[in-house]
């Protein structure tokens, strides 16, 4: 550990440039303050889901947090002003706002504005301490509900995927906190006796090993368990003449090394996808009805790969084939018509003034609300190949 003192002219330096950090904090709270304004003003014009695909849209932004910044607003704007004004004045940061209004959006209206009222000088806590003051407020304030929602809470435990960098993902069980705490204990202590016998790994890749071997191989004892996963791979590079990534939906590019070590697994399962070595595009997946047949369904959702609507990440693998044009409105069970989407996007297409045309070559054009227009095209599934160049005259 270092024990130099800085020279009182760097100490002054130091003190002058954390002085202008404090500053610039305090302006980036108070900007967020208006534009919680300006989103709660924008959602006069439609629900949350509405609005949040809009300004999504507009910004390259995540669905999920917009709506998320939108229910915030509403509820700042509303509920919450004391908090509001805080962030305003920069005391507190937009986490900071956030975590109050995610905290009391269970709340009537007035428990919520006596929770404001009551956290008003709290909210200098840490975001972890505020979190638990926030918790304890809504306690005291609503203790039948909460419990009511603790209960509500338990039965809505999920289970969900975020694909990371480099081959990674996350795997997010949301579950009653004795449950997690009980498997973190046992993975912990099953962690520990294998790292007496195996140095070779740490503690936290034992219990992700651990983890992933429990889970894998618990259904009635059966280790061949196969998983069909869509991974799209030039036939050069499955066959070892090249190195080109190939590529996991909702995930991104993958190693050349991973996509032949996932062909030749014993439990893989694969689709027969053959793509136009010049375009790239898809060619075929091997092929008057509103549900499509399965050879047509899995053409729409390799063709798509994820959710066609922009920014939407979701593997097409696990959403729905949405007609664009309406079936009671004449639609056709076609790859013309036929696109890929998450259950998210496809309800979208409900709510008012939003427009789907289906375009060529499994293109989605999208108009908004807003009238904004927005297009989506299937990317190509490997770089289009370069034609081989004349020789030199001789």
């Amino acid at each position: 550990m270092s024990t130099a003192i800085l020279h009182p002219a760097d100490q002054q330096l130091a003190s002058a440039a954390l002085d202008r950090y404090c500053e610039l904090e305090r302006a980036i709270s108070h900007l967020q303050a208006q534009q919680t304004r300006v989103l709660a003003e924008l959602s006069r014009y439609g629900s949350t889901v509405s609005v949040a695909a809009e300004v999504a849209l507009a910004v390259h932004a995540d669905e999920r947090y917009v709506a998320t910044k939108v229910a915030d607003a509403r509820a700042l704007t509303t509920r919450l002003p004391r908090t509001l004004a805080a962030l305003d004045r920069g005391d507190i940061d937009g986490y900071k706002a956030h975590t109050v209004a995610e905290l009391t959006r269970t709340l009537s209206d007035d428990l919520a504005r006596e929770a404001d009222l009551v956290l008003d000088g709290r909210l200098l806590k840490k975001p972890a301490n505020l979190r638990q003051a926030v918790n304890r407020v809504i306690h005291n304030l609503d203790p039948e509900g909460y419990e009511r929602r603790s209960r509500q809470r338990r039965r809505a435990r999920t289970v969900s995927l975020l694909h990371q960098d480099h081959t990674m993902s996350t795997l997010i069980a949301d579950l009653p906190c004795e449950a997690a705490s009980a498997i973190y204990a046992s993975l912990t202590a099953a962690a520990k006796g294998l790292r007496r016998l195996d140095k070779t790994r740490t503690l936290d890749q034992l219990r992700a090993d651990i983890l992933t071997d429990r889970l894998l191989n618990a259904a009635n004892g059966d280790s061949s368990i196969k998983t069909h996963v869509y991974v799209y791979v030039d036939l050069l590079t499955l066959t070892g003449l090249n190195n080109d990534a190939a590529y996991l939906p909702g995930h991104g590019p993958i190693p050349a090394w991973l996509a032949r070590d996932l062909a030749t697994a014993p439990n893989s399962t694969w689709s027969r996808l053959i793509t136009d070595p010049d375009t790239g595009q898809l060619l075929s997946v091997g092929r008057t009805k509103y549900k499509p047949p399965a050879d047509l369904d899995d053409y729409i959702r390799v063709r798509a790969r994820t959710c066609q609507t922009p920014g939407c990440n979701n593997p097409a693998q696990f959403g729905d084939i949405d007609h664009t044009t309406d079936w009671q409105h004449r639609g056709e069970t076609s790859e013309e018509d036929l696109r890929g989407k998450c259950r998210h996007h496809h309800r979208l297409k409900d709510e008012p003034g939003w427009t789907y045309i289906a375009g060529p070559g499994g293109t989605s054009i999208i108009k908004t609300p807003a009238g904004r227009i927005y297009t989506s095209e299937p990317e190509p599934f490997h770089e289009p190949r370069r034609p081989p160049e004349d020789p030199p005259p001789p």
